[in-house]
């Protein structure tokens, strides 16, 4: 899931200024499990406006709502009505769901009330850490199902390197070596000549070295058709 947090509210706070009513645009889904931006944060941050405006004499209408979805048209199409009524959308979903209302709504001003941050995962309540790259070019059969790219401060592919010290990181003591954890994981699976295997350079193009990126899945376009 990608991982967001709220922008501090003074930046929140000068972005919507100039203008008077404004759409605040929940998103259900990782904003949600994150606590970021689903409906209960599109609530609070709406109260805060509305009381920050109050005590500078300068009333503000918010108009709260939430979709399922802002990174998909079928979710943020049936919402034009209410995007047409504001000055902006202070929107609370990831940087995908904010391009996408921009291009959907190209001449509605879109503000992100959240910076995104990673891909991962959550190991206890309100704990998220990354786990995936996004580097196209997945090797985790190779590596026990750890991923060096995300997880190794270096981004190493061929073991640790010199700084990692009892199995943590030489940038943050608090961070496992991913190359420790590599090895432990592969030792107890009998694994080990998996190391062995070296990894040529990584070739970056599929994480975005030649522009951004798109995937087309011919076989899901070919069911939409013969329907």
């Amino acid at each position: 899931m990608i991982i967001a947090e709220r922008k501090p509210f003074e930046e929140i706070k000068a972005m919507v200024a100039p203008y008077n009513r404004i759409l605040i645009l929940g998103c259900g889904t990782c904003v949600t499990v994150d606590f970021s931006g689903g409906e209960k944060q599109v609530g609070i941050l709406a109260s805060e406006l509305r009381m920050a405006r109050k005590l500078e004499g300068r009333p503000i209408e918010t108009v709260e709502f939430t979709v399922q979805r802002q990174c998909e048209w079928e979710f943020i199409d049936p919402i034009a009505e209410i995007v047409k009524g504001v000055d902006a959308v202070l929107s609370m979903a990831c940087g995908v769901g904010v391009q996408a209302m921009a291009e959907r709504y190209p001449d509605k001003v879109i503000l992100p009330a959240l910076n995104t941050k990673f891909m991962g995962m959550p190991i206890e309540a309100g704990v998220f850490v990354e786990r995936c790259a996004g580097c196209g070019n997945c090797i985790l059969a190779l590596t026990g199902g750890i991923c060096p790219i995300a997880r190794c401060s270096k981004s190493l592919l061929n073991g640790p390197c010199g700084g990692s010290q009892n199995g943590k990181c030489e940038v943050n003591p608090d961070i496992d070596c991913a190359w420790q954890l590599i090895y432990d994981k592969l030792k107890a699976q009998g694994r080990l000549d998996a190391l062995l295997e070296i990894m040529e350079p990584k070739d970056w193009r599929p994480a975005g070295g030649a522009g951004p990126r798109k995937i087309v899945r011919e076989e899901v376009r070919l069911e939409t058709l013969d329907v």
